[in-house]
């Protein structure tokens, strides 16, 4: 079925890009290259942007798990005070941070839904320093989807999808949708 044209500043139909269960194999494919770069679970703590990051945090913490048979610890960062563009849009903290651990000498893995121009992971490398000097910290993704600002790369990605900047990702458990927006 092809999308008809959409009126100014709408968009069109959604094309999906992953389904649930290519989500399921992903994670499982991040959590198996997390365990073999880092050579066990042993000092991995897995950290989990807010909002979109921390339910791919809990899948990936639960992979682990499964497969290394140890629990890692999983922690929830909220970056909105540590964003570069507050002067351009105000941002109030939506949600809270909780990291259960001290984070010095340890191995954290940020998780987040998409990686697009790279402002939220510096602000969250940023905000990890409230909660100690990592010894490294590496980044895991769904999607990367390009268009970076800053020279950050993820270590992990479920799948790469290049974009333009008239289309949007949106990224759940169930499903990978790009969606085009027409400008206004």
């Amino acid at each position: 079925m092809e999308a008809t044209p959409a009126a100014a500043g709408a968009t069109t139909e959604p094309a999906h890009v992953l389904r649930s269960d290519d989500i399921s194999r992903a994670v499982t494919r991040i959590a198996h290259e997390i365990l073999e770069r880092n050579r066990g679970s042993d000092g991995v703590v897995i950290v989990g942007l807010q909002r979109g990051g921390v339910w791919l945090a809990e899948r990936i913490a639960d992979a682990i798990q499964r497969i290394d048979g140890q629990p890692v610890p999983l922690g929830r960062l909220d970056v909105s005070l540590f964003r570069d563009d507050l002067a351009l849009r105000p941002v109030t903290p939506v949600s809270v941070s909780d990291i259960p651990v001290d984070l010095s000498g340890s191995r954290v893995v940020l998780v987040d839904d998409v990686l697009f121009t790279g402002r939220t992971v510096r602000a969250a490398l940023d905000a990890l320093n409230q909660y100690g000097r990592p010894a490294s910290v590496q980044l895991a993704v769904m999607v990367d989807r390009g268009h970076r600002e800053l020279p950050i790369r993820p270590d992990y990605v479920g799948k790469n999808i290049p974009t333009s900047r008239d289309e949007d990702i949106q990224v759940t458990p169930e499903a990978v949708v790009l969606k085009k927006v027409t400008p206004r």
